[in-house]
């Protein structure tokens, strides 16, 4: 269990982070083949990486192993952002937040202000 110092940055970096973690949920519950090729290539890297967690013990949320050692993500969400990249510089991100937004609005998903 994370300090309260810790858990309150990490709260804090979780809500700076929260559209790209609910399009990473939603890439993962609705899969496209396209983000798939994506995910399951930047997926294999990440399982290759030697900060890797397999068991949880560095993982934000408890359960949602593996995830990035280094920021704490499920990478079963990580890797289907589009926007985002590997804290590592390992892979880079496919959309600037602006492509994604613009995407997102053809889609007719509204930015948040």
């Amino acid at each position: 269990m994370l300090p309260i110092k810790n858990m309150a940055k990490k709260l804090s970096e979780v809500w700076d982070a929260r559209k790209k973690i609910f399009e990473g949920i939603k890439n993962d519950l609705f899969k496209k083949e396209d983000i798939e090729v994506i995910a399951q290539e930047r997926l294999a890297i990440c399982m290759k990486c030697d900060v890797i967690d397999k068991v949880g013990k560095t993982c934000f949320m408890p359960g949602s192993q593996p995830c990035c050692g280094k920021c704490g993500c499920k990478l079963a969400w990580k890797v289907r952002c589009l926007s985002e990249e590997c804290d590592l510089f390992k892979w880079e991100a496919v959309l600037s937040p602006e492509e994604e937004d613009d995407m997102n609005k053809k889609l007719g998903i509204e930015p948040e202000h």
